[in-house]
């Protein structure tokens, strides 16, 4: 019990949060020419548990600030991954594995992006992005980068953007605690298609490519609007790193299927 409240404390946290203010439809970019819009807030929030033969828990939230206006665009994401379940192994190194309830992961990540418009379909960019991942060869991961990003399509049902430029990544590695840094270069490819009044199909591609690593994360999502308010979203997330400590048993990709409900106000 006394672990399911650790892995709930968040859970409340964030619930309180969305719940804080009026819920609303998020307003649309607006045209270019337009005035500005305000700040917007969306929430994702999955929670899964299992008992019986095997245990397992696990919490996935995400928050997205917005804003949009005719000469510039803001972003800020904050998201969290934490679970806990049944894992086999020697931990004691006497050579007998035996069953533990414990973390299985346990991540989080910030980033934010700012662009300036050229016209509507033309802007420079500049992006952060802060990651601590308890299972992965770093500790933690710091990036910066700017350049230039470009509008295949846009139009009211569809959306296509890439961006590409140089960067610096700072990491520190998890078992020598060596801090590590070099140059890198990024690319974002994000795509948006409204299949239906209130279906959305989202993915969004992000290569960060260096001497040391190469890291990937590919985002593919399915949202179904309920009401105005309220959307339910299928996701399927993959990870990849090119180093990886293969003496530990640490895959180079890491997949994570979520189905969340997903709040948007402001």
């Amino acid at each position: 019990m006394t672990d399911s409240r650790h892995l709930l404390a968040p859970l409340a946290l964030v619930v309180l949060a969305l719940s804080s203010g009026p819920l609303r439809a998020q307003t649309p970019p607006p045209a270019y020419g337009e005035e500005a819009s305000i700040w917007n807030l969306t929430g994702e929030l999955g929670l899964a548990m299992s008992r019986g033969n095997r245990r397992s828990e696990n919490l996935n939230s995400k928050l997205l600030f917005s804003q949009e206006d005719v000469r510039s665009k803001h972003q800020l994401t904050l998201s969290a991954l934490r679970a806990k379940s049944d894992v086999t192994g020697d931990f004691d190194g006497d050579g007998i594995a035996e069953t533990r309830y414990t973390t299985s992961a346990n991540r989080y990540q910030a980033g934010g992006t700012t662009a300036i418009k050229v016209n509507e379909m033309h802007n420079w960019f500049g992006a952060a992005r802060y990651e601590r991942d308890d299972f992965s060869v770093y500790d933690y991961q710091g990036t910066f980068s700017f350049g230039y990003g470009h509008h295949f399509l846009k139009d009211a049902r569809t959306k296509l953007l890439t961006e590409i430029g140089p960067g610096y990544r700072r990491a520190r590695h998890a078992e020598s605690g060596d801090i590590r840094s070099d140059f890198i270069v990024r690319g974002l490819l994000d795509f948006e298609r409204r299949l239906t009044e209130n279906t959305r199909l989202t993915n969004t591609l992000l290569v960060e490519s260096g001497n040391d690593n190469t890291f990937a994360q590919n985002d593919l999502g399915v949202a179904v609007s309920m009401n105005e308010s309220l959307a339910l979203k299928a996701a399927l997330q993959a990870r990849h790193n090119t180093e990886v400590d293969d003496q530990a048993g640490i895959k180079n990709t890491d997949t994570l299927t979520t189905i969340n409900l997903v709040y948007t106000f402001r």
